[in-house]
């Protein structure tokens, strides 16, 4: 099946995984290049022209974590996290930073190229009609195309993904959505991963919000999800 010729840059110090990958997302085809150094794949990441990024988290002279970080402050390009750690902080931290997804090692290659088709649609740009550049709950006003949540005119401070979590509960208010759902739409897994991290997200927007400024944004419908509601 052809990719659309999508270039994928594999950082993965462990030459026979990147090798694999590579014959792998070839037969794909997607066009592939590897780098091994995270220094060196930072400034790739910066100066050339990829669609998306397979992030291992350990590698040398910087870590998969601080190179998500940095790439983030000038780049929107996919990054998925690709490494043997699987525990909930490591998780959430590389989602944190910045990470579209986290798969751990071993994988199916299905999945992982599932995922990788999900991070390259969700990448595409969204079209906002003129009806829908803000959205209004209470005195919380979202900005769709700014990536901004204002409250009470004060701009409120969230993460990449704290924010896109937001925004699917505030486009879908009034609606109770159970967390498979929200872990599908908001971080695009066509294989159904965690579903802790959703419970973790809404603790951090709950205590951004709700906490901060003393109302109840985020409703928990117990036995099935969560609802935002006017």
């Amino acid at each position: 099946m052809q990719a659309d010729y999508k270039k994928i840059l594999i950082v993965e110090d462990e030459r026979k995984i990147a090798r694999f990958l590579q014959m792998e997302l070839e037969h794909e085809g997607f066009k592939t290049s590897i780098e091994a150094n995270g220094r060196i794949a930072l400034d790739r990441i910066m100066q050339e022209s990829f669609d998306l990024v397979l992030l291992d988290i350990m590698l040398p002279e910087m870590d998969g974590i601080e190179i998500c970080k940095r790439a983030r402050e000038l780049s929107e390009v996919p990054i998925i996290m690709v490494t043997a750690k699987d525990d909930l902080i490591d998780k959430v931290m590389g989602l944190d930073t910045g990470a579209d997804d986290y798969i751990t090692k071993p994988f199916a290659t299905q999945e992982l190229i599932a995922r990788i088709r999900a991070a390259l649609r969700k990448n595409k740009p969204a079209l906002h009609s003129a009806n829908n550049n803000e959205f209004r709950v209470q005195n919380l006003v979202l900005y769709p195309e700014r990536y901004e949540v204002h409250i009470d005119q004060q701009s409120v401070e969230l993460t990449k993904k704290e924010y896109d979590l937001l925004e699917y509960l505030i486009r879908n208010r009034n609606i109770v959505l159970n967390r498979e759902r929200i872990l599908q739409e908001v971080w695009g897994y066509e294989f159904m991963g965690d579903t802790k991290i959703v419970d973790v997200y809404i603790r951090y927007l709950r205590s951004k919000l709700d906490e901060r400024y003393k109302r109840k944004y985020i409703h928990t419908v117990r036995g099935v999800g969560y609802v935002v509601k006017d």
